[in-house]
């Protein structure tokens, strides 16, 4: 398909820069298959759910990917920015570096906290061992494991969207507020931001109307705010990203659609998981590999029956993804509404919730 068919106009006092305040209180935009949209609120999503209907959340925790340092040459030294794309194995990243073009294989990179030219608390030193056609290198730290995960921890930085970030930079509010409350595993580098609406009431209501609590894990990679550059849809390169489901949430998903339950996906990084780890049947089994699923209009769902989900960039993989799931003209009918009647979108934006258009 064309991908100038997902394009709209977004003005940019609709691009939201901080999370409503309680989280659960931001707007939704209910998307039915038919008939008109519903404006409501997120404490409504209980509401929107029966009794045996299943949510399944994304449980992966953004770490600190945004490194600042020295390049480090002989006498010469220089200051970069890293931003942590991909981990490769214990103890090397693919990173997108600031300025790139300046960095050479064998560079030495200091990570950390500087004072007066000085690194001190929190210093770690990675070799540049190479150079990607797109303009990534590959990091290989003096660390690894459960160490490299803690000193990165502390020489990061939360990173934030590039929509946010050239706006303000990150603050002690975004350790909490770019964090859902379902975060245990740590490895994304940008937050499954549906789940970030969720609060502990939130989630009491929505146990208290008989629906199930899930867990899968995708970590988010800096691909997912990529524009797609291509002219066709087809000639567009997935990024791959890791996914897991484990066989007793396959089981239990599985029961409660047998049931005649509804598989409710929060975010399209749980949706990707679902629809990778399910068969031509719909029936889910474990799961644990790098998926790079690329799902447009014409793709048939077979595991997923709702989608709770931000509002997204024109033009994106995302985009392409609700509308697959809506119905393209309806989900341009829905954004447009959503522009006209003051929605807040992306990463801390307001929310919409999707029913999957009939075959």
């Amino acid at each position: 398909m064309r991908v100038d068919l997902f394009d709209f106009e977004l003005p940019q006092d609709r691009i939201a820069l901080r999370p409503a305040n309680p989280r659960d209180s931001a707007r939704m935009l209910v998307v039915p298959g038919k008939g008109a949209f519903e404006d409501k609120s997120v404490r409504d999503l209980p509401a929107c759910l029966r009794e045996g209907d299943a949510l399944v959340v994304n449980d992966t925790r953004v770490i600190h990917a945004r490194l600042s340092g020295r390049r480090l040459r002989g006498e010469l030294s220089a200051g970069v920015e890293a931003t942590l794309i991909e981990r490769l194995d214990a103890s090397r990243w693919r990173a997108l570096m600031r300025p790139a073009k300046k960095l050479a294989i064998g560079d030495l990179i200091r990570f950390g906290r500087e004072s007066g030219g000085a690194c001190l608390q929190g210093a770690l030193d990675a070799r540049v061992e190479g150079r990607g056609d797109a303009g990534e290198v590959t990091l290989a730290f003096d660390l690894s494991g459960p160490s490299l995960d803690e000193a990165i921890e502390i020489a990061g930085k939360m990173p934030l969207p590039p929509y946010i970030a050239g706006k303000r930079a990150a603050d002690a509010s975004d350790e909490t507020d770019y964090q859902t409350v379902f975060a245990r595993e740590a490895g994304a580098v940008a937050a499954p931001t549906a789940g970030l609406h969720f609060t502990p009431n939130l989630l009491a209501a929505v146990e208290a109307r008989g629906v199930q609590l899930h867990r899968v894990t995708l970590h988010v990679g800096a691909g997912t705010f990529l524009p797609v550059k291509a002219d066709d849809t087809g000639s567009h390169r997935m990024h791959e990203e890791f996914a897991r489901i484990d066989s007793e949430t396959a089981a239990e998903l599985n029961e409660a659609r047998a049931r005649g339950g509804r598989i409710v996906a929060v975010g399209t990084t749980a949706l990707r998981v679902l629809e990778s780890a399910a068969a031509p049947d719909g029936r889910l089994a474990p799961y644990a590999q790098r998926t790079g699923i690329f799902i447009t209009p014409g793709y048939r769902f077979r595991a997923t029956d709702m989608l709770l989900t931000n509002f997204h960039l024109p033009r994106s993989t995302l985009f392409m993804l609700v509308s697959a799931f809506s119905g393209l003209e309806r989900m341009k009918a829905a954004y447009a509404h959503a522009i006209e009647d003051g929605y807040r979108f992306y990463s801390y934006g307001d929310a919409c919730l999707l029913h999957r258009a009939e075959p």
